[in-house]
């Protein structure tokens, strides 16, 4: 209850639908109602709501372009991990190891940790081979990614603009160095509605196992200024994967039900009073959530995997592992949830760079190769887009001594891959300098890999936006981005 008495807290209660509401009770209200127009709701708001009957289908309806993929499962190698023991060889930085990083390479560049210390080239931690007929170079740290080499599209020229994790994420979730704006999960959903209708259309799972695990705030996955039924719904692994979820003891299905309707008729008299969209998004969420309590046991109910597909994951069902959520990913983008995160906290090794990469390697390279593999022998693989990558990669600079050092935060040149949904399979583009520094060829911006996100769902980024304060507000924002067109089939 909101005091009245305290005029700063009525004001913030205060929308201008709801002043306008109230002074209309009188002639001068009315009157001044006319004269001060509410001005057009954000297209987030002009959207039907979801009801048992029917879906939100989204803004872009029909598409911009012909769709390539349905879903994006986006692997999040959270911490960042290093280029130069996964995808990125330096044959010239080995020759270097040990020595004074050259200045030409560093000065007036934006360095973390290692900021006015001196810079030593420290030399890849791992080997290179080719492998698959493309010849994609992999580094023995990812031997089942190297067996899928064929299908997947590697970026070795990668950059962000955030040199610290949590602004990096923000930067590569939203797009946008300000906290509170739409992650991508909220943009794709909000343009192209839900596949299904039992379980949220963006579903976010963790997982834990490296070095200096770095948190992830729920902010990560938030619907910004679109309406609350875009944002992510993080499942929890371990014991219930959503709290609450199961109906009270003693309350029967049938009796819920009745409940539910009941607050659904009585949101639906103040969203006529209020005019309010939030109270819609509120009444699909209920609804939304009573249809989980049947969906999510059977989503997380595991035994009806054969033993060989477990064993291909390395997933132990109810582990909370980044295999068994690759295992559930899969089973999510079965049942129509639009897109899926995946985050595996452990990858910010700035010491023991050998050790950690080994540990994070171990976790996560055969559950990747296995869902990328699951999802091509059930046909899914050309309708699903999988990306790979963490916030940023590391340095070609050592952090830290004795035999087995770290790297320090990189944003001027880094490695992801894209598989399914339309890439190209057994491709590598874009390059750094001759020591893993920067991105010196077909340099790919942030920005860059949600435009051609977006455009492998069948939407032009350019077109994607919604009014506020002010502005036409967009996931690639209002800085150049291009649709990598090299990358696509």
């Amino acid at each position: 209850m909101i005091d009245p008495s305290n005029k700063f807290a009525v004001l913030a209660n205060l929308t201008r639908r709801r002043l306008l509401g109230s002074l209309s009770m009188g002639l001068g209200g009315a009157a001044l109602s006319q004269l001060l127009p509410v001005g057009p709701k954000p297209r987030a708001c002009a959207a039907a709501p979801v009801t048992n009957d029917e879906h939100y289908a989204g803004v872009v309806n029909p598409r911009h372009f012909v769709p390539k993929a349905k879903r994006v499962i986006f692997l999040c190698m959270a911490g960042g991990p290093s280029q130069l023991e996964t995808f990125d060889e330096k044959p010239a930085l080995a020759k270097l190891d040990g020595t004074p990083m050259p200045e030409s390479f560093t000065k007036g560049m934006p360095i973390a940790q290692l900021q006015g210390k001196p810079l030593t080239c420290l030399g890849p931690r791992a080997s290179f081979a080719r492998f698959g007929e493309s010849g994609q170079l992999i580094s023995s740290n990812l031997p089942h990614i190297a067996s899928i080499a064929d299908d997947i599209a590697i970026v070795r020229s990668m950059v962000t603009e955030q040199i610290n994790h949590d602004p990096a994420h923000t930067f590569m979730n939203t797009g946008s160095l300000v906290s509170g704006r739409p992650s991508m999960g909220a943009w794709t959903n909000y343009g192209l509605g839900s596949i299904g209708s039992d379980l949220p259309g963006f579903v976010v799972l963790t997982s834990v196992g490296g070095r200096n695990p770095q948190p992830i705030a729920a902010r990560q996955w938030s619907n910004g200024f679109l309406d609350s039924r875009f944002q992510g719904v993080e499942f929890h692994s371990k014991g219930d994967a959503v709290h609450y979820v199961a109906s009270p003891p003693g309350i029967s299905s049938d009796r819920q039900m009745d409940m539910i309707a009941a607050v659904r008729d009585l949101n639906r008299l103040r969203a006529e009073q209020t005019l309010d969209p939030e109270i819609e998004s509120r009444i699909a969420q209920y609804e939304l959530a009573f249809r989980m309590q049947t969906s999510v046991p059977e989503l997380m109910d595991v035994s009806d995997e054969p033993q060989s597909v477990l064993d291909m994951y390395g997933a132990k069902p109810g582990d909370g592992s980044y295999a068994s959520n690759c295992l559930l990913a899969r089973r999510l983008a079965e049942r129509g949830v639009r897109f899926i995160q995946l985050y595996h906290r452990g990858w910010d090794h700035h010491g023991g760079i050998r050790k950690y990469m080994g540990i994070c390697s171990r976790l996560t390279d055969q559950p990747t190769a296995a869902l990328i593999a699951d999802l091509k022998r059930r046909g899914m693989l050309e309708d699903t887009l999988v990306i790979w990558g963490g916030e940023f990669g590391r340095t070609p600079m050592s952090q830290g001594g004795g035999k087995d050092p770290g790297r320090d935060h990189h944003i001027k040149g880094f490695s992801m891959f894209m598989a399914g949904g339309g890439i190209k399979g057994g491709v590598s583009y874009g390059a750094t300098d001759e020591l893993g520094y920067s991105a010196v060829e077909d340099i790919v911006h942030v920005r860059d890999l949600h435009a051609t996100m977006l455009r492998q769902l069948g939407i032009d980024h350019q077109r994607l936006s919604v009014p506020f304060q002010g502005l036409d507000m967009k996931l690639t924002g209002v800085e150049p981005a291009r649709v990598v067109r090299e990358l696509l089939a």
